[in-house]
């Protein structure tokens, strides 16, 4: 049978993606219903929908799949809008559908007044077990219309009184930490509204009856691919109902739709496992690898990075560069990249943002002698940018500046000093990719770190039209978006990095265009293992840039052995920013020995399947195993944290293995089965605090 199928006489949708089930169903009112999201079931005639109490409309408990504000519904609504004359009240009503392949499905709705119409989209991918969907709302009448509040989609989850929502939340320097809470009753929101993703919360949740584990247990996945203002809305509607609403937060937001107009949700991704947190996050990492991620770059390996940040900060200039380029390439380094400071008038964040051409002082040749010195060691040139920011003291902020978001007669608030440019404005997005495309076509770059380092205030447009105002919050976006993929389009072989401040945008549509992500600016390595585990919950390790750094951390003022700072790094995208000035000879090799190893394991790492085996979170050690697809090569991570009493870490029994195959331990001649090594596992004999140990596993031919 194939994913989508169509049952006429029921007037019912399944859509089959792998373990993942979702089913659609026309009320007798003409109310798109969803039956079902979950495990794997069957369904025919009869199906019963919805229910009746006193004092509880029908339609209110009836699961719609797109809910209005309109009628007798009191949930948070799909879409709000003011239609012509002022009315308020939308209702929406099957329309007709087309299977659009084997894997995709659309269903119209249309309002039973106005010429409004819902186009719910819907993509099955079997493989991953997941299934992705989308709204697209037309205005096919004669006058305009007013969107409130429009959100991507909802979804019902089974009927229990009472759910364990997981979510990823923390702050700067602390960003994706797993926090767990149980839902009895209300509303639980998280959300956005600073411009960006958030380094507080991350829009990817996860559902369980509060008895699912790492690897058992039936959990339900919800994440959105928006890097703007999100909301994510779990609410009880009454009677053991739990409905979870994703998409742009309505908050300070409208849009406007006038006659023949259109807009577009950003895509919400569904997805289920009965194999716990684990065979979610894997299935969600092939997916991204698979699907999400870039096509130019998303078959090869991530880089070994140097980046010149926490070396030397803003004091670049051709001469340093060169010399710590010299460095990087001794110790295997693959790409080399200048952080901030390389750039008119800029030697520290109070000025030159929006000036983006190398300082005359400090390159009065220009980048090119550093391009070239690079690229002679062997070595890719990479470079810092901040497109979407202006400091008010720049020749770009003295000539323009109408060109931030602002209010007229009120103050600029300033954040790290600096201003957010309006790229809702044509001016100003051809203006940021103008000065980027010639970056990339004048200069042999092939890595581009783009950051942006504040949130949105003040979100003013004066130009624009009154009823186009509100808009900014997705107009930013989409403009962020259009100009990467332009840049893409232009420079297919630069890889680009994603920065907010660390974590700020990390989230499913930023991995559509950006290969990989500055995961955090905590770069300590122990803080690292809870940032990571959390990262990893709903993204890909490919993705995640992970730091070697110096000590004492910057941060934590803590010390760890850099055998420690290395293979915390090692689970994701390796990076380095540790000052190689100061290291001594011995350190020199000892960090060329672990990027030497590292490049020959990274496949593992980068495209492998990931289980999480302890979380740091018990406080005693943690542990990690990357497995390849074929199972025929493993890498154990292994971490101890505070240790006492003289407590030994117990045997760890690794996953993901062919229990009838025989696997070398780290080509020493010690030969363990799969079976052997899941059942019983293996006795590090790792005693200290903070200590380490990876251990790799080849199969035997």
């Amino acid at each position: 049978m194939a994913p989508v199928s169509f049952l006429p006489s029921e007037r019912l949708w399944s859509i089959s993606a792998g373990e993942l089930h979702y089913v659609l169903k026309v009320a007798d009112d003409g109310s798109l219903i969803n039956v079902h999201f979950g495990g794997r079931a069957e369904f025919g005639e009869s199906i019963q929908l919805g229910g009746h109490f006193p004092f509880e409309p029908g339609l209110h408990l009836l699961r719609e799949e797109y809910s209005t504000f309109g009628g007798l519904r009191f949930m948070e609504p799909c879409l709000k809008a003011e239609l012509p004359g002022g009315v308020r009240d939308c209702v929406l009503k099957y329309e007709g559908h087309r299977l659009i392949d084997e894997n995709g499905l659309s269903i119209t709705l249309k309002d039973i007044g106005y010429n409004l119409l819902v186009d719910l989209h819907y993509r099955a991918y079997p493989q991953y077990n997941l299934v992705v969907r989308w709204a697209e709302i037309r205005n096919a009448g004669p006058g305009p219309v007013i969107l409130e509040e429009v959100l991507s989609g909802a979804v019902s989850l089974p009927r229990r009184s009472s759910w364990r929502m997981t979510f990823l939340a923390g702050h700067w320097a602390g960003e994706t930490k797993i926090v767990q809470e149980e839902l009895r009753a209300g509303k639980k929101v998280l959300e956005s509204r600073r411009g960006v993703t958030s380094h507080q919360l991350n829009p990817a949740v996860f559902f369980d009856a509060g008895d699912a584990g790492e690897e058992e247990g039936e959990v339900w996945g919800c994440l959105l691919a928006w890097s703007g203002n999100w909301k994510c809305v779990s609410e009880y509607v009454g009677h053991d109902q739990l409905r979870v609403s994703m998409g742009v937060n309505d908050f300070d937001f409208s849009l406007y739709l006038g006659p023949g107009e259109t807009f577009k949700t950003p895509k919400m991704v569904l997805t289920h496992s009965e194999g716990g947190f684990g065979a979610l996050s894997r299935s969600l990492h092939r997916f991204e690898r698979d699907v999400v991620l870039p096509r130019n770059n998303a078959k090869k390996p991530r880089p070994v990075v140097y980046n010149t940040w926490e070396t030397l900060y803003f004091n670049v200039n051709e001469e340093n560069l060169k010399r710590l380029a010299d460095l990087a390439a001794e110790i295997g380094v693959e790409v080399f990249v200048v952080d901030d400071g390389w750039f008119k008038g800029r030697n520290d964040d109070r000025a030159g943002l929006g000036d983006w051409v190398p300082d005359p002082k400090k390159f009065p040749r220009g980048l090119g002698p550093v391009i070239e010195h690079v690229k002679s060691k062997g070595m890719i040139f990479g470079i810092w940018v901040e497109p979407e920011m202006v400091n008010p003291n720049s020749d770009l902020y003295r000539l323009h500046p109408d060109w931030v978001y602002h209010f007229l007669g009120r103050p600029r608030s300033e954040m790290r000093n600096q201003l957010v440019l309006n790229l809702c404005r044509e001016d100003v997005r051809e203006y940021v990719f103008g000065w980027l495309d010639r970056l990339l076509t004048e200069n042999d770059i092939g890595f581009v770190k783009w950051d942006m380092n504040r949130s949105f205030s003040e979100p003013g447009w004066p130009d624009a039209p009154r009823e186009r105002q509100r808009e900014i919050w997705v107009r930013h976006v989409q403009a962020v978006y259009e100009i990467l993929e332009e840049l893409r389009r232009r420079h297919p072989n630069v890889i680009f990095e994603g920065c907010s401040g660390g974590g700020g945008r990390v989230d499913l549509g930023a991995m559509e265009r950006f290969d990989q992500f500055w995961t955090s600016d905590n770069t300590d390595a122990l803080d690292r293992l809870f940032i990571q585990e959390g990262f990893t919950m709903a993204y890909c390790p490919k993705t995640m840039g992970a730091w070697v750094t110096g000590v004492p951390n910057f941060l934590t003022n803590r010390f760890l052995s850099l055998e420690f700072r290395f293979h915390s790094a090692m689970m994701g995208a390796l990076g380095i920013s540790v000052n190689l000035l100061e290291l001594s000879k011995n350190e020199i090799e000892e960090v060329k020995m672990h990027i030497d190893f590292y490049k020959k394991v990274r496949h593992i790492v980068q495209d492998g399947d990931l289980y999480r085996l302890k979380s740091p979170r018990t406080g005693e050690f943690a542990a990690f195993q990357y497995v390849t697809p074929e199972k025929t090569e493993s890498l154990l991570f292994a971490f101890t944290l505070q240790q006492g009493f003289g407590k030994r870490m117990p045997n760890i029994r690794l996953r993901g293995l062919d229990p009838d195959l025989a696997y070398e331990l780290d080509g020493s001649g010690q030969v363990f089965s799969g079976s052997y090594l899941m059942s019983y596992g293996l006795d590090l004999g790792i005693r200290g605090d903070y200590k380490s140990m990876v251990v790799y596993l080849k199969a035997r031919k």
